[in-house]
């Protein structure tokens, strides 16, 4: 049974444009991601399972933007544009694995809320400030857990345990 595309872009439209924003960071990029991504299930409306829209419509959104960010050829403007790029251009079986594992140690150690901090910030573009009324901490709580999150994969990275 084909999906009903309409329905879809009515329904999900709006939360696919705020996944594409928080990844891009452009509007016109942004736009221009919503509409692939409704391509795709247009493509594939036959194919596609609608049991969990908003979970595929978000993978999908993810993995249009993920594409669109590899093939920028430009500066990131900051570091967390550049470690979204670097995630986006990581193409390497191997690699992903050695990166899945070393977060895996690293979030296996910290509160579960650390690694909610660590997406809204840098996987979802939220300020500190932002975060902190999310998940109520202060400011300088948010940017202590971040600062320690970061010195540890960074210990990881370099072979050490945590």
């Amino acid at each position: 049974m084909a999906l009903d595309v309409e329905q879809f872009y009515q329904t999900h439209g709006p939360m696919v444009l705020r996944r594409c924003r928080r990844l891009l960071r452009d509007e016109g990029q942004a736009l221009d991601a919503m509409q692939d991504v409704f391509v795709q299930v247009l493509r594939h409306q036959k194919s596609l399972d609608d049991a969990a829209p908003s979970s595929l419509l978000f993978r999908l959104a993810t993995n249009v933007c993920l594409n669109k960010l590899r093939t920028l050829k430009r500066k990131p403007e900051d570091r967390d544009d550049e470690l979204v790029l670097t995630i986006a251009q990581e193409l390497d079986e191997a690699a992903r694995a050695q990166a899945a594992s070393t977060l895996r140690r690293l979030f296996s150690v910290e509160p579960e809320s650390t690694a909610t901090i660590a997406v809204m910030h840098l996987l979802d573009g939220m300020t500190h400030d932002e975060v902190a009324k999310e998940v109520g901490l202060s400011v300088s709580g948010v940017r202590k857990r971040l600062r320690t999150l970061s010195a540890k994969l960074s210990t990881l990275e370099e072979g050490a345990a945590p």
